[in-house]
């Protein structure tokens, strides 16, 4: 039987970072030219960068390098908690949009300290 190792796609948190990203995407696509470029793109580039440093410590060798992205990730969600915070008080979104983008935004944390925990445990260097 072969051995099957983890892909990408099986860690839940970059499902759900890489799925919040497309979700904001979407929203901001839609907006006028200077809140798109004020708060827009630094918006967009936070969420984005989520899965993108879970995706690249998932694609480091040593341990150490692999959680070092992951914690990366954290900083990227602080990010988007501001963002989020400030397109509502602009009334650049919807609250509907709003409390979705904070409930992803609450959960992920807790996904991130699992796959810690689980790279820490499963690596040996």
């Amino acid at each position: 039987m072969p051995v099957k190792y983890l892909q990408l796609n099986d860690i839940s948190c970059y499902k759900r970072a890489l799925s919040l990203s497309q979700y904001v995407w979407d929203i901001v696509i839609a907006w006028d030219w200077f809140p798109k470029k004020t708060l827009g793109v630094q918006f967009v580039t936070a969420i984005d960068s989520i899965s993108a440093n879970i995706a690249e410590g998932f694609g480091r060798y040593g341990k150490k390098d692999k959680v070092k992205f992951y914690y990366y990730s954290f900083g990227s969600v602080k990010e988007g908690l501001d963002w989020n915070e400030k397109c509502k008080n602009r009334k650049l979104i919807s609250n509907k949009e709003y409390n979705y983008i904070l409930e992803e935004l609450q959960d992920l944390p807790k996904e991130l300290h699992q796959l810690i925990k689980f790279t820490n445990l499963k690596l040996k260097e």
